[in-house]
């Protein structure tokens, strides 16, 4: 009989991911190009920029909280980058005069202005008490509005080579190592790091698990929230660096709708929109079986209009399911 129920939760609090490899395995059957290795690179340049941002995501939702600035932060990190990536002998350069800066520079400039961000975030959070979903919501308009002061609501295009190889490349010209792949491979174990053998990461599932009890205990939750969000924003900024390479350019509407994708991702992966839980594991396996659902709808045609309406519904079976599991547990 126990058998049978741990059999029954385990398929139920991963239905998900279950139903999507499902999907993807039928879709591959009668679309036998669906498993080319083209399709296989395709999936892993894909899932590595979203898993970037997600696992800004997930520290904020593992305290309770959540970031809706972070699709408009990426969007405004890659049109920083793409505007200082522009060749050199590009008729329409956004600063003529400019010379090519070290791509470095570049980088730690998006990073700079990206972590900012998350600063402000943590900030109002922590220190004036606003509401996570108020708080991120109101700089998600802001950022949007600076990216159109910055960039004139204009399309961003005449990308060096160098900034655009980091997309197109791979380790020993093998497929399956993309440049992309290995980046996010690294920064998923460095945060991997952090999350299960630092003192921050213990403090960020106690504070998920009961704030007040974490305050208790002497833990500074301010200056926890502040690196969490911070934390977010660095990964924003990496992740709008390398979307500005892949799509060979940049414009305003670059991540929008990117942080419900990172939240579906996270609560698919485990993350639990209730605190205290999340693994940088289960992120990735959330995150790639949601591209993978994305893809195989591409590859039966399916409308983009109607792709919207089905990655919705997954986001709230997702969160619903996290709920079930959350009021079980209690």
């Amino acid at each position: 009989m126990k058998e049978k129920q741990s059999v029954g939760n385990f398929l139920l609090n991963n239905a998900m991911i279950i139903f999507m490899i499902g999907a993807a395995i039928v879709v591959g059957i009668l679309r036998p190009t669906f498993f080319s290795m083209y399709n296989f690179k395709n999936l892993i340049s894909n899932t590595a920029v979203r898993f970037i941002i997600a696992v800004g995501v997930s520290g904020c939702l593992i305290t309770k909280g959540t970031d809706l600035s972070a699709g408009r932060t990426v969007g405004l990190a890659a049109c920083i980058a793409a505007t200082f990536m522009q060749a050199a002998d590009y008729s329409s350069k956004v600063y003529p005069n400019l010379g090519e800066l070290p791509m470095l520079l570049v980088l730690l400039g998006v990073i700079f202005v990206s972590v900012l961000i998350g600063l402000l975030n943590g900030l109002v959070i922590s220190l004036l008490n606003v509401p996570p979903f108020i708080a991120t919501l109101g700089m998600q308009t802001i950022v949007y509005g600076a990216c159109l002061v910055f960039t004139g609501a204009q399309p961003i295009g005449g990308l060096r080579k160098d900034y655009t190889n980091i997309s197109s490349g791979s380790i020993f010209n093998i497929q399956l190592l993309p440049y992309l792949g290995i980046i996010a491979l690294v920064i998923g174990v460095i945060m991997w790091f952090v999350y299960n053998k630092t003192p921050h990461g213990k403090y960020m599932y106690a504070i998920g698990g009961n704030e007040n009890s974490a305050e208790v205990s002497g833990i500074n939750t301010v200056k926890t929230k502040l690196v969490i969000y911070m934390t977010a924003g660095l990964m924003y900024g990496i992740a709008g660096f390398l979307l500005g390479a892949k799509s060979g350019g940049a414009s305003v509407n670059m991540g929008m709708g990117y942080e419900l994708e990172a939240i579906a991702g996270c609560t698919i992966g485990g993350v639990s929109t209730n605190g205290g839980v999340g693994r940088i594991s289960g992120i990735l396996i959330g995150v790639l079986v949601f591209e993978l659902l994305k893809i195989a709808m591409q590859f039966m045609g399916v409308e983009t209009s109607y792709t919207y309406i089905v990655q919705g519904i997954v986001i709230i079976i997702a969160v619903a399911l996290d709920i079930r599991k959350y009021v079980a547990k209690r």
